[in-house]
């Protein structure tokens, strides 16, 4: 990769800095994926926090509002105002918790199924384009691995 910006009528700006810095490395991909995922993700209208939410309600079905909040990292004043806009979209309901009446359990209205089925297939393929520019699924995996280091 080339470190160095020509700048008009100045000397070259030496940016190997920040080009070898891990924080700035992660910065830079995840604001090119996160306008990437807008673009693929568009037509359904659905954020990158409502897509995690759907899916791991679709994976926990009857879990509490606060494991999949935490689970996501999302603090309960954030996921509150999330939850509402998808059950506004028909797409989750909450219902009392069998285990705990004080708590919402989350679950996919069968509408809510039908559009984590269409979001799953465009983010196999979204995958699969990530993955290719990795290198393959052993460089995919790596990365995950480092990755989750860094997330301790």
């Amino acid at each position: 990769m080339d470190t160095t910006l020509e700048i008009i009528g100045q000397e070259e700006l030496d940016n190997a800095s920040i080009e070898r810095s891990v924080l700035f490395q992660i910065k830079r991909s995840q604001s090119l994926l996160a306008r990437r995922f807008q673009m693929r993700f568009a037509p359904f209208g659905v954020t990158p926090g409502e897509y995690g939410v759907l899916l791991l309600v679709a994976t926990n079905p009857g879990r509490k509002q606060t494991e999949i909040a935490d689970a996501l990292g999302i603090q309960r004043a954030n996921f509150v105002p999330l939850i509402n806009a998808l059950e506004r979209r028909l797409l989750t309901e909450r219902r009392p918790s069998p285990q705990d009446r004080r708590s919402n359990a989350l679950y996919l209205t069968p509408a809510g199924e039908e559009f984590v089925e269409q979001i799953c297939q465009a983010e196999a393929r979204f995958e699969a384009e990530c993955t290719a520019r990795l290198g393959g699924r052993e460089a995919r995996e790596a990365l995950i691995l480092l990755l989750s280091r860094l997330a301790i």
